[in-house]
């Protein structure tokens, strides 16, 4: 698939939805008085409040409990603050959503999520993707320094610790969705029950009779990955089936990952019965290494996914596959940060909705020496 919605940038950024783009405020982001004129950042430092809620008093947002909006008018009035005047018009509320990438449909799932919470806030929503690279994600941060967001969501992205820092500084509230690691933002998160996910992906298979399971995993990086792998594992130590590490190959939820996962598993001596992918991306790559090899799904080999994109249901066969609620979670992570900035404390710094195995085509009881199936257990 391309990449997701829209024109993007030299360094993959978007603009969807809201009312506008054009500030109406001065916001250098640097706390100075620019030609004269304070800025908002040293407002917001004076009165104890962040940018954001500074920015709402300034645009008339009704979203400001009245103790503070007394507090940080009587700031604007005694330093003589003026709203910039001109073509612009009132600034839009605006979220930022950053990704590492956007050619996945995984992220237009979350993107479709946030925006629907968006659209009703009458908020708008500017897509980003960062790369992991550190050019982009600091022409990111001067951008959003320009346009004083109302929130950050990041999506399994990685900023270097001075960015953190500085979205810190800003005073911008920030929730992360699936985070690389323990998160270092001090934000709250949002994810899926991935460990559970893994475990009845393997336990269905399993119950079907498999015992060699190929596993494709994730980038290791993501504590989503590693949740995946050990519910897969822990199925597996349940079951009394000992962890074979050359049944565990490496991937990356792409494509060619699963493609060259699944064919690494095909040159082991013993070839599994079964593989598991971390990811419906690899899953669809890994039958196509079965595919090219003249073996059929699941006459040959099982296959099992982790997501439950859409079109896994238009698969050839259907897949297999355990879904995660991720327009719901980009739902939950829109719902939060705007929460925080309103001032609102997030119900719990770590929220995980549940996952679900969807059984399709693609699973079977392991095939005999002679071509036929084994006797199993029937699908859940």
């Amino acid at each position: 698939m391309g990449r997701a919605g829209g024109e993007c940038d030299h360094h993959s950024e978007r603009r969807t939805g809201g009312r506008g783009v054009t500030s109406d405020i001065d916001a250098t982001g640097n706390g100075r008085r620019d030609g004269g004129r304070v800025t908002i950042t040293a407002i917001a430092r004076e009165a104890g409040v962040s940018v954001p809620t500074v920015s709402r008093v300034v645009n008339g947002r009704s979203d400001v409990a009245p103790q503070t909006r007394a507090r940080v008018e009587e700031l604007l009035r005694r330093h003589g603050y003026r709203r910039r005047t001109g073509s612009g018009g009132d600034r839009a509320a605006l979220l930022d959503l950053v990704f590492n990438d956007l050619d996945s449909p995984w992220a237009v799932e979350i993107i479709r999520g946030v925006e629907e919470v968006a659209h009703e806030a009458g908020v708008g929503v500017v897509v980003s993707a960062i790369h992991d690279r550190a050019g982009p994600a600091r022409q990111w941060m001067r951008n959003l320094r320009a346009r004083t967001s109302d929130g950050v969501i990041l999506v399994t992205s990685v900023l270097e610790p001075v960015l953190h820092a500085e979205l810190h500084r800003l005073g911008v509230p920030i929730v992360a969705v699936d985070p690389a690691g323990s998160p270092a933002l001090d934000a709250p998160t949002i994810g899926a029950t991935n460990w559970a996910g893994g475990l009845a992906a393997t336990e269905h298979l399993l119950g079907l009779g498999h015992r060699r399971i190929g596993f494709i995993a994730g980038p290791p990086r993501l504590l989503c990955s590693r949740a995946r792998m050990d519910g897969h594992r822990a199925a597996l130590a349940a079951a009394g089936v000992p962890v074979s590490e050359e049944l565990t190959v490496p991937g990356d939820f792409y494509h060619a990952a699963g493609f060259a996962g699944g064919n690494r598993l095909l040159e082991l001596p013993e070839r599994p019965t079964a593989v598991f992918a971390s990811s419906d991306q690899m899953a669809l790559g890994a039958i196509e290494a079965l595919r090219q090899r003249g073996l059929r799904v699941p006459q040959d080999m099982s296959v099992v996914g982790f997501d439950d994109l859409p079109e896994m249901r238009w698969a050839s066969p259907p897949l297999t596959t355990v879904r995660q609620p991720l327009a719901e979670m980009g739902k939950m992570a829109a719902r939060t940060v705007l929460g925080q900035a309103r001032g609102e404390a997030p119900d719990s710094p770590r929220l995980e909705l549940a996952t679900e195995l969807v059984i399709r085509a693609s699973t079977a009881p392991p095939a005999t020496p002679t071509g036929g199936t084994t006797t199993g257990p029937p699908p859940d």
